[in-house]
């Protein structure tokens, strides 16, 4: 009886010990995106043993003896939170991820690294600190978020060409261009036929992440293609969990973001009489800027899903594209597909990873420099319409613009795909062997076409240009990995070789003569009545590279890097074939230090400083051998038969065109770097300073040659002792706090100063940039003049308007003759520093953004004005601004010519995007759990410049280029940028 009474006992114990337990359940998302964090680690506070994890979809159960307490909540990436609990609860907890998480992985050249062992110059955008809006390209993504990196677009046009400049101009011949990764395959930079950015067949909603490469220890390892820097691009990835479904629909709505301010009718007329001109009063009054632009539409469709187990993922998507112009005929149409796989097996020793992106690219563009020029130029009293009915001709015989749009066409149409398979096999504990093979394929096929048309004074006999371009880029990879740990010693070795072979070919010819009856030329090719031109041409390049490299870390303070690559091309003579290009870098991490272990202020501190060489090999194929053509005029000729009575009766002579030059050697670029990083106040300071010197020799240019003797105009040649030299200073901060749950807020910024220098030129100067138009065309705009900055502006100092109405120029050299030699350096394009800041707060479900951008310290040259602005142009009834009568006593017939009467202040300061976004509860709508979040947004892009310069926008470059020599900041006849608003959904299933 006694054991029963105790057994009755200890069961009613163990009903009321289970009664007084209490079940704690939620889920644990991520403040960035909302999104479920896995296997975070759930303890009580005070009791360690007591605890769980989430599971996949980030949830957790928690059985728990006391009715209250506190729940602490850790995972690695993210800051540590404690939460106290009261009886039974559903907890909803939202992890803040750390400013600069040491753990972080950045992609590097060849493999990923922790950030805490980088000892590079490295920065890393994420798909979520990416550019908002409509954005055709990757390079769009990166605007102002990177310290030492301007990107600007050449103009306004959907998908149009950028400058990317990473620290600095560094080379003539070669560009800016750097060279572009994409999940591993390096892209060639040959023109592939699209005349838009080639960048654009990657659909940015594919992007994950894309890492710079600035300084020679980081890009070294690239070899001779990363003088300009080293920009890597990943793509989305499946991650183990649930699937995961994304739909995404935008619509944007675009106009001219500023106009220029032209007169208008009234004015027009009232000034044309005070000039004494002849005014043609067309009776009207006409804003040709609101009628030759439109409100652009643009809309996009993306769909996306990925998932993934212990051994597999896979990501997938397609997308559609579709963006208007702000002038009639101009479409960038995108259709994109992707698909992202990975397996493992063979006990996870075998991971094989395929990569997949399939593009077609529609790209219709207008003659924009035409319909520029006639936006700023015509008639404000003209009208384009008469009695309902289209005019042909307007006043001084000019061609109804909204005909000549009509009759112009260019159309392009690009299939390209990239696709590369990478397995790797774990060969014994801690080596690795990988194979890496992709292709890279491209064809496009281009009309440029005029529709027959006949007026009275103007006649189009009708033409079409095309061109097909085939591209092909093939690449074959072996590396092999070594990981070797110790107790505080760990090194990486890294050998690799790699072959990539790239084949260019195009054909093309010009027809003209076709009938008018109604069918486009490029439909009826065979009824052309005129000559056929017919080009074509093909070239086939091979790069092969050995490349090695050595990561060292000892205790984790103490970091080297060494690497060293060998690049063997067939762009170079037999004498100098290969390159050879060393880098080694050192790093130390201070914050893990004895002195700085305990310090509460400063979380991170580390100084890094590397030295290294990287090459550049983007200069025409075949330079180094001789070309020939044939000729019978001049001295060519040789008159074999008597009785030839003219050079159509001479026999052919083989002539050189090109000599042979098997000597050129690399452009090399030598850069040192110097930088910190850190992280303070629990980590919501973070922030990078470095110094970096960069010095280019070797320059490769084609020069006329010295010896009257020699057989071409021309040759190619390294110019003994000309270096380029860029060196600066990048800042670049953010400041993150986690105020509640409910409100969060960071803000930051970058700023880089460049000072950019031409060292021992033999040369007065190299025209980079001239001036185009009738009584213009080849006049310098800017060069390279001996210690000064590429781009310098070179021209004659205006002083205003003499007595006899026209222009004065200063005597530069006092010698009392205003000559060429009186032109000096009045500024330059490239901006002394770009700088970018940004704002975002989080409230509740809200989301605000800005994100700002601007430069300072350059000139634009206004090649519109030189050439429209004028008072002739307004005396004989073109419509001009006020620049045209801003000197009373100035003739009718004075010249616009090239000076600084037309140099502006290029600095300004850009809203580049804003958006608000809310994310709704599924439930509260009535979707239940079939669909996890929606999020609304509103985008607002290019929303106002701030600038003193008079043209469309300050960020321009659509300059004439001499002697393939890259030019700056020359705007002629610019697409006009467009402000767009931007309304998005986006949906998860």
């Amino acid at each position: 009886m006694k054991n029963f009474y105790l057994l009755l006992i200890l069961v009613f114990g163990c009903i009321a010990y289970t009664g007084a337990q209490v079940k704690v359940t939620g889920s644990v998302v991520s403040n960035t995106d909302n999104l479920p964090i896995p296997n975070v680690s759930i303890t009580v506070k005070g009791n360690n043993s007591k605890g769980t994890a989430t599971d996949f979809d980030g949830n957790f159960k928690l059985s728990l003896n006391n009715q209250t307490g506190t729940l602490v909540f850790s995972s690695l990436g993210y800051e540590t939170k404690e939460m106290a609990f009261n009886g039974n609860q559903v907890l909803k907890v939202t992890l803040k991820e750390t400013s600069s998480s040491l753990d972080e992985i950045v992609i590097v050249g060849y493999g990923s690294q922790k950030r805490s062992d980088v000892t590079g110059a490295i920065s890393s955008v994420k798909s979520e600190n990416f550019n908002k809006g409509v954005v055709a390209n990757a390079g769009q993504l990166l605007q102002g978020k990177v310290a030492g990196v301007n990107v600007s677009s050449n103009s306004g046009e959907p998908g149009a060409t950028q400058d990317v400049i990473i620290r600095g101009v560094g080379s003539l011949r070669s560009g800016t261009t750097p060279l572009y990764i994409v999940d591993g395959f390096a892209l060639d930079n040959t023109n592939n036929g699209v005349a838009s950015n080639p960048l654009n067949f990657i659909n940015p909603q594919d992007i994950e992440s894309i890492e710079v490469l600035k300084d020679a220890s980081s890009a070294a390892i690239y070899g001779s293609r990363a003088a300009n820097g080293v920009i890597v691009i990943t793509t989305k990835k499946g991650k183990k969990g649930k699937t995961k479904i994304n739909l995404t629909l935008s619509s944007g709505y675009a106009t001219i973001a500023n106009k220029i301010a032209v007169f208008s009718a009234d004015e027009f007329r009232a000034n044309v009489n005070a000039v004494n001109g002849t005014l043609a009063d067309g009776g009207g009054a006409t804003d040709w800027q609101k009628e030759l632009t439109r409100a652009a539409i643009s809309n996009n469709i993306n769909f996306s899903m990925s998932g993934g187990t212990e051994n597999s993922s896979y990501a997938a998507s397609i997308g559609l594209d579709d963006q208007e112009g702000i002038l009639r005929n101009s479409n960038l149409k995108r259709y994109s597909g992707r698909l992202n796989l990975s397996q493992k097996a063979i006990n996870d020793k075998l991971n094989v990873t395929f990569n997949l992106t399939a593009t077609k690219l529609d790209n219709t563009r207008p003659n924009s420099n035409a319909v520029v020029g006639n936006m700023l130029s015509l008639n404000p009293t003209d009208t384009p319409y008469e009695n309902g009915t289209l005019k042909g001709n307007l006043s001084n015989d000019i061609l109804n613009p909204f005909i000549a749009e009509s009759l112009y066409g260019d159309f392009t149409n690009n299939n390209r795909i990239l696709a590369n398979i990478a397995p790797s096999y774990k060969i014994t504990k801690g080596l690795t062997y990988k194979l890496n093979m992709g292709v890279d394929y491209s064809i496009t096929e281009r009309d440029v076409q005029n529709l027959p048309y006949a007026t009275e004074t103007n006649t189009t006999l009708g033409s079409v240009n095309t061109a097909t371009t085939k591209n092909s880029n093939t690449l074959v990879e072996n590396t092999l990995t070594y990981n070797l740990y110790g107790d505080k010693s760990s090194f990486t070795f890294l050998a690799g070789h790699t072959y990539q072979q790239t084949e260019v070919s195009q054909k093309q010819f010009f027809l003209e003569g076709f009938p008018d009856n109604g069918v486009e030329p490029r439909y009826q090719l065979e009824t052309a009545n005129q000559q056929t031109t017919q080009s074509a041409f093909a070239t086939k390049n091979e790069l092969q590279s050995f490349f090695g490299r050595l990561n060292y870390t000892y205790d984790d303070k103490y970091l080297v890097t060494a690497t060293m690559r060998a690049d063997g091309s067939s762009k170079f003579g037999k004498n100098n074939r290969y390159g050879y290009f060393p880098s080694v870098a050192l790093g130390w991490n201070i914050s893990n230090e004895n002195f700085l272990a305990n310090s509460t202020a400063i979380n991170n501190l580390k100084l890094r400083a590397s030295w290294g060489q990287t090459g550049s090999q983007e200069i025409p194929s075949k330079i180094t051998k001789a070309s020939y053509t044939e000729s019978n005029s001049n001295n060519d000729t040789y008159p074999l038969d008597s009785g030839a009575t003219d050079l159509s009766g001479y026999p052919y002579g083989s002539i050189f065109t090109r000599l042979a030059n098997p000597n050129i050697q690399w452009e090399v670029a030598t850069q040192t770097n110097i930088g910190l990083d850190f992280s303070l106040l629990n980590y919501k300071l973070t922030g990078t300073i470095d110094y970096f010197n960069k010095v280019t020799d070797n320059i490769l240019l084609e020069v006329a040659p010295t010896d009257p003797i020699v057989p071409v105009s021309t040759y190619w040649t390294n110019i003994p002792n000309m270096e380029i030299e860029n060196n600066g200073v990048e800042i670049a901060l953010d400041y993150k706090d986690y105020v509640n749950d409910r409100f969060t807020y960071n803000f930051g910024g970058n700023i880089s100063f460049t000072k950019n220098t031409v060292n021992n030129s033999p040369y007065k100067i190299l025209t980079t940039g001239a001036a185009r138009g009738a009584g213009q065309t080849g006049a310098t705009i800017n060069g390279v003049l001996n210690g000064e900055s590429i781009g310098a502006f070179y021209m004659q100092e205006f002083t205003g308007i003499g007595a006899d109405g026209l222009n004065q120029f200063k005597d530069s050299n006092n010698d009392g003759e205003i000559l060429d030699d009186d032109r000096a350096v009045v500024g330059n394009a490239l901006p002394d520093y770009v700088y970018a800041f940004y704002l975002n707060f989080t409230y509740k479900n809200f989301d605000l953004g800005f994100n700002f951008n601007g430069a300072g310290g350059n000139k634009i040259y206004n090649h519109v004005a030189m050439s429209s602005f004028n008072k002739g142009n307004l005396a004989n009834s073109f419509n001009t601004t006020n620049r045209a009568v801003e000197f009373l006593d100035e003739a009718a017939t004075n010249s616009n010519l090239v000076s600084t009467r037309y140099l502006e202040n290029g600095s300004f300061l850009r809203l580049n995007n804003a958006t608000i976004g809310y994310n709704l509860s599924p439930q509260s709508i009535g979707f239940g759990e079939s669909i996890k979040n929606l999020r609304l947004s509103v985008t607002g892009q290019n929303l106002f410049v701030i600038t003193d310069y008079s043209g469309f926008d300050p960020e321009i470059n659509t300059g004439s280029p001499l002697g393939g020599i890259q030019t700056f900041g020359i705007d002629y006849f610019s697409y006009p940028k467009s402000k767009t608003i931007l309304l998005s959904l986006n949906v998860e299933f």
